[in-house]
């Protein structure tokens, strides 16, 4: 299985970045480092002159890759929800029965994060601390309609719809299907949160999950 998931290419909308930092070692570098730097000092504090020094290369050549850390921001989340699109996809493709496979998908997406030891240069437990406390930086902009316009959000909106299709085949006469779909992603993400910052406003702990949590809700709702 490893060998065969070698090849795997996880792509991302080619507006975000100036060069595929996939297609050169360089480009790999900055992409693992730019991970473990955010995750060390904050998205807020993170710059490329810093991301330069700890790459041990000119600030120069990553603005060759990205014009701007918003666009690395962008890639960041956007290559992670394709991987858990990804996921999600593999996972619950030969399920037949549909309420076992969107608890499935529901699982994928809210659960703690386990390295994939498909891509080397992307840490995806250090990745996933990023999305949860920083993933709403890369849309919380003034030009977030004109990014959306220019297809930046397009994995992200494709797996929440992939989702609402799962909670449709259950239920087709709920109607606030796109509305549970995009709680469940973003409300995991803030569970997670709460879970390790600010644990009296959540019931989520050691023994109750985020995974427990919104299976529970999901099913509730369109079992209404």
């Amino acid at each position: 299985m490893i060998n065969l998931l070698s090849n795997l290419k996880i792509s991302v909308p080619d507006k975000i970045y100036l060069k595929d930092p996939e297609s050169s070692k360089l480009g790999k570098r900055i992409i693992e480092n730019s991970i473990l730097l955010i995750d060390d000092i904050g998205f807020d504090s993170f710059t490329f002159k810093k991301l330069g020094v700890k790459i041990g290369s000119n600030e120069s050549s990553i603005y060759r890759y990205f014009e701007s850390k918003h666009k690395l921001l962008l890639y960041l989340t956007s290559w992670y929800w394709a991987w858990i699109e990804y996921q999600m996809v593999f996972a619950t493709f030969n399920m037949p029965d549909p309420k076992d496979k969107l608890l499935k998908a529901i699982e994928v997406i809210t659960k703690s994060i386990e390295e994939d030891v498909t891509f080397s240069h992307i840490n995806e437990i250090v990745l996933n601390k990023i999305i949860i406390n920083e993933n709403s930086k890369s849309y919380l902009t003034k030009e977030v309609d004109s990014e959306n316009k220019d297809g930046y959000f397009i994995i992200y909106k494709r797996m929440i719809q992939r989702l609402r299709d799962m909670i449709i085949a259950i239920n087709p006469n709920y109607k606030f299907a796109s509305s549970l779909a995009s709680t469940v992603v973003e409300g995991a993400l803030h569970q997670h949160f709460l879970k390790e910052h600010f644990i009296s406003i959540t019931d989520c702990n050691d023994h109750v999950t985020p995974t427990d949590f919104f299976k529970e809700l999901t099913i509730n709702a369109i079992s209404k």
